[in-house]
């Protein structure tokens, strides 16, 4: 290998993955933290469906977790953000600018910066948060058996996550600003033809309810400022995701969304040696478990990659 130095943007389960691999390999491994030191999935208070836990395991566990198992072979975590990377080409290495203007060079760099949910921005969802607030029905829908639940938005991932919450809830209700939605139309008929869903039109979500965990929803009439408060024990924002891609946008391709684009079914860039995993990668899955899978593509290629340098 030219010089086993893998970056890694990112410290959630695709990145650690990623970290995990690579240096169990003998690659010299740095993970860079980011903004969110172990990703999204230290929001979560217990994490049920990663496979091997049983009888599930704090988030915020399994990610340390992770971090131990990677340091173990020798990664570096490294906790600064990145402010700025320069890719180079097959005969130069790429520079990554930290917050505090430290340069540093790479051989190859594995983009795993993870997405981040839209939100309302009020105080109580970040008070709730994991308290019956969440943004992903997959991951939290089953916590939610037999009690009523808000889904805020009007766009296909509200009708699918409002759809999937009726499996466990007793009731679900949309609440769209607007008269009309979004969403494709066979998702919307779907949603007004299931008995468990009810449809809150023209309302804006004004305040979460609740102390130690969600209690209910404040509505706000768009029409006359008048407000109405539903009982319930969950909401869901689902507003869509928004991918942590600003700091290689004008460098890489990214699609329409702003997720990293990459040659499936591997994990390459157009630019040698570059590499994404990971949510900021994928705008359906989004799972601990698929950005895992993809950390994992992503440090066999970049192995691959650093051999053959």
């Amino acid at each position: 290998m030219r010089g086993n130095r893998l970056a890694i943007l990112g410290s959630g389960p695709a990145g650690y993955t990623a970290a995990i691999y690579a240096a169990r390999s003998g690659v010299q491994t740095t993970v860079f933290s980011g903004r969110t030191p172990g990703g999204m999935l230290t929001w979560t208070d217990i994490v049920e469906n990663y496979p091997g836990f049983a009888d599930g395991i704090e988030g915020i566990e399994l990610m340390m977790s992770m971090q131990a198992q990677a340091e173990k072979f020798g990664a570096v975590s490294e906790f600064d953000a990145v402010s700025s990377i320069e890719f180079g080409n097959n005969s130069s290495p790429h520079k990554i600018t930290l917050s505090g203007g430290t340069e540093l060079e790479f051989d190859a760099v594995i983009l795993a910066m993870g997405s981040e949910p839209r939100k309302l921005g009020i105080p109580s969802e970040e008070r709730l948060r994991g308290r019956g607030v969440s943004s992903c029905a997959t991951c939290d829908g089953a916590f939610f058996k037999g009690v009523p639940i808000v889904v805020a938005g009007g766009g296909d991932s509200a009708m699918e996550e409002a759809n999937y919450l009726t499996r466990f809830a007793s009731e679900v209700h949309i609440v769209h600003r607007r008269e009309t939605f979004r969403a494709s139309e066979h998702l919307v008929n779907r949603a007004k033809s299931n008995s468990k869903i009810k449809i809150h039109t023209n309302f804006t979500v004004k305040d979460i309810l609740g102390d130690s965990h969600v209690e209910g929803v404040l509505l706000e009439s768009v029409s006359d400022q008048s407000t109405m408060t539903i009982p319930c024990r969950g909401f869901f924002c689902a507003f869509g995701h928004i991918p942590n891609t600003a700091l290689v946008r004008g460098k890489l391709e990214l699609d329409a969304e702003g997720y990293l684009k990459v040659a499936y079914p591997g994990t390459h860039t157009a630019i040698p040696g570059v590499f994404g995993a990971g949510d900021c990668t994928d705008p359906i899955y989004r799972q601990a478990v698929t950005a895992a899978a993809t950390g994992c593509k992503a440090a066999m290629d970049a192995i691959r990659y650093l051999e053959n340098a």
